[in-house]
Formats: structure tokens, C-alpha cells, sequence
């Protein structure tokens, strides 16, 4: 019997939540055998299509889909220069596509090809996001309704911590959402205080900075936060920054979750070893896909680490399936942030993971049990323009870049 090989490489671009999505679709010389990978870089779309179709296709074409260490590793190291957004997710995109392929010619759920279920569902934790205090305990009680026990608390727009005020900008600044990271770090504290006041101890409580104070306001932030009991605060620090993570461990107990911006092994191995983080966040197509993500997990299990993979909007139905298998297969699995999908989403990617109950289940459909109507994916398509949320700047005027 002849090897099944690699026919074609190709990026499919959609919008169906008004935000950009990218998928890969690895097609093989066997008909109707195909599969599907998360390659989303909502802000650089049309590079990673580039790199999939200009520079992935013609590289892998011809190749045997079974071996995908083989295939990452090429991927990876092919351009010689590595670790970059934009390759790093278009290889994503064919490596969990090429899992997907695999699961179907096994007639298995990646997470049996991956060991089998450490539980039947994975607990999820929701955003709760609001202008004002009452407004945010509102969106709280609304997920404890719907019984999630994971909760995320922010505050204002972009949670700033609350609109900002009193600033004394200089004239003629630039336009920008600007912000105080003094005030900011106060508001957290006073947004903790009522929340834990108002919800009781029962719910776990989960807080995002964003990398948006300076270090050492960091190490306060974390330390004023230790009576609240956070299931953890998240990205603290920008990658750079890791050092200062020895201080905050020397000055609290506050959980750490960290990893949303990371691309390469460098900036996690120090953190992990070290126990200087109890979470791992990364964002799974960012790192390369399923292959890195998987050897992540069994490295952070050996250090006590848990993961909770990044969960956004800007990630693909594909994307969720996947970590969502990874959930159910990870002994050290902690947390995962799933923001939604809507019905649309569902109809254009049939398969899509379902929520009940504060869990997220996959189906048993083999591979990763997801599909895609391109037809349908046609009618969104993605819209090209300039990012507004991250051209955030301080009281000076100066560019907030952590």
C-alpha cells in the first residue's frame, strides 16, 4: 500500500465573528482525507497565509503526512532564522492539521492518540469585564448562574483598571487610550476588595495585566493581591522581564499564570524550572501547535506547573478543539479560558467544542472532530486595518510598550 502524502497546503481566511481567523487545510493524495490546523494571527493574517501557501506548500508537498516530528522539525528550521509569530503559526496550522489527518486514518480522538482522557471535560473560566463595580459583579453573578467557578475580573475599557483621570497630558500628545498605571494598580486592588466582598470565597478569581505596569509595580500589585486568594494572576511581566519574577516569589503567594506573549522554549524553560509560575498561558498556535505544546505539558508536569492554554477570540473553533484535547489528556492541566463561540461560528465550524455547565466537552468524532463550511466561511471574510487596542500610551504621551 502506498504511503499517503502530502497534496496540498492552502489558508483559508475568515471572519465570522468579525474576527480574522486563520485555518490550514492539509489536503492528501488519498480523496476526502484532510485535516485541519489553527494558524490565527488576527493582526497579520494575510503573512501567515503567505508563509503557508508561498513557502510551506512547495516545501511539504510530496512528503508523508505520518510524520509529523519529522515535518516540524523541517518546518521549523527550514527558514534557518526561527521562532517567529508569523512562521511559528502557519507551521501550527499544518501541525495540528497533520494530528487532525492522523486521528482520521486511526479512527481516534487525538486525545486517545495522545494517551487518553484524563477527564471526561475540561473546567472553563469566563471574562467578566464591566465600566463600573456593580456593572462587573453583575457579569459575575451571571457566570455563577450558568455555574462557572472560574471567573476573570476586569475592569474598564481594554481593563485599564477603570477610565483614567486627572491626567496631565502634554499638548500636542498623540491621540491614544491612555491610562495610569498608579491608578490602575489601585483600582485592582479596590475592584478585588468588592468583588470578594460581594461573590464570598467560593469562586475562583482570575486577573489580567496585560504586561501594562512597570516590574517593581508589578511585584506590589501581586503582593496587595495576596489576601484576595486569586486562582492566578495573569502576565505580570513582559517576556524580558523574567528576572523579577524571583521577587515576586520571594514577597508572595499569589498564583502566577504566564505565557500569552511567548514563541520559544528561552523564554518559558527559566520559568518553569525554576517554579518561578504556576500556570503556563501560552497560546498554542504561537508556539508552533499541538507537537511543542504537548512536550510543554509533560515538561511543566515534572515542576509542579499547570496549564491553562490561551483561550481568546482571535483563535479559531480549530483552535479551541485543540487545546481542548490537550486538556483532557494532561495530568498537570489547570485551567481553560474559553471567551465563546457563537452560533455562527458553530455553523461554519461544525464539530465545534460545546459548553455545559462550566466544562467543555469534545465530541468523539476522530482527529480533532472539527470541520469547516468554506462556503459558508467565504461569505465572512477578513478585513486588513490598523490595530487601535494595543496603541495604548502613558500620562506623557509616550507609547505603552511593555
Amino acid at each position: 500500500m502506498s504511503k499517503i502524502h502530502i497534496k496540498k497546503v492552502r489558508a483559508i481566511l475568515t471572519a465570522p465573528a468579525g474576527i480574522n481567523l486563520i485555518v490550514v487545510k492539509v489536503e492528501t493524495n488519498e480523496p476526502e482525507l484532510y485535516g485541519l490546523g489553527c494558524a490565527t494571527f488576527a493582526y497579520r493574517e494575510k503573512a501567515v497565509a503567505c508563509m503557508v501557501e508561498e513557502y510551506l506548500d512547495p516545501l511539504l508537498r510530496g512528503r508523508n503526512v505520518a510524520d509529523i516530528e519529522e515535518l516540524w522539525q523541517l518546518m521549523n528550521n527550514n527558514a534557518y532564522w526561527r521562532n517567529g509569530p508569523v512562521e511559528n503559526n502557519a507551521i501550527s496550522g499544518v501541525d495540528m492539521a497533520l494530528w487532525d489527518i492522523k486521528g482520521k486514518m486511526a479512527r481516534m480522538p487525538i486525545y486517545d492518540l495522545l494517551g487518553g482522557k484524563s477527564r471526561q471535560a475540561a473546567a472553563i473560566y469566563k471574562h467578566a469585564e464591566s465600566d463600573t463595580l456593580e456593572g462587573l459583579e453583575e457579569r459575575a453573578r451571571i457566570f455563577i448562574e450558568q455555574k462557572v467557578r472560574h471567573i476573570r475580573i476586569q475592569l474598564g475599557a481594554f481593563s485599564y483598571g477603570g477610565e483614567a483621570v486627572n491626567l496631565n497630558i502634554p499638548l500636542n500628545s498623540a491621540m491614544g487610550e491612555y491610562y495610569c498605571p498608579d491608578q490602575y494598580v489601585r483600582n485592582t486592588v479596590k475592584m478585588f476588595e468588592y468583588i470578594r466582598k460581594k461573590i464570598g470565597d467560593d469562586v475562583e478569581l482570575i486577573h489580567d495585566t496585560h504586561e501594562r505596569i512597570p516590574a517593581i509595580q508589578a511585584v506590589q500589585l501581586a503582593k496587595e493581591l495576596e489576601q484576595f486568594r486569586l486562582f492566578y494572576l495573569e502576565d505580570i511581566l513582559s517576556p524580558e522581564q523574567s528576572e523579577w519574577f524571583k521577587l515576586v516569589r520571594q514577597q508572595c503567594t499569589t498564583p502566577i499564570a504566564m505565557g500569552e506573549l511567548f514563541n520559544n522554549p528561552k523564554e518559558w524553560d527559566y520559568l518553569v524550572a525554576n517554579r518561578l509560575i504556576d500556570f503556563i498561558r501560552v497560546h498554542v498556535s504561537q508556539i508552533g501547535g499541538l507537537t511543542p505544546a504537548r512536550k510543554l505539558a509533560i515538561f511543566c508536569e515534572q515542576f509542579g506547573v499547570r496549564t491553562a492554554w490561551h483561550g481568546p477570540g482571535d483563535l479559531s473553533p480549530v483552535g479551541h478543539m485543540a487545546n481542548v484535547h490537550l486538556d483532557l489528556v494532561s495530568r498537570n492541566f489547570g485551567i481553560q479560558e474559553f471567551v465563546g463561540i457563537n452560533s455562527i461560528l458553530h455553523e461554519v465550524f461544525p464539530g465545534s467544542p460545546t459548553v455545559k455547565d462550566g466544562y467543555i466537552y469534545a465530541n468523539e468524532n476522530p482527529g480533532l472532530g472539527i470541520d469547516i463550511n468554506e462556503e459558508l466561511a467565504k461569505k465572512y471574510p477578513c478585513t486588513t486595518k490598523i490595530t487601535e487596542w494595543t496603541q495604548t500610551r502613558l500620562p506623557d504621551g509616550s507609547l505603552h510598550t511593555p
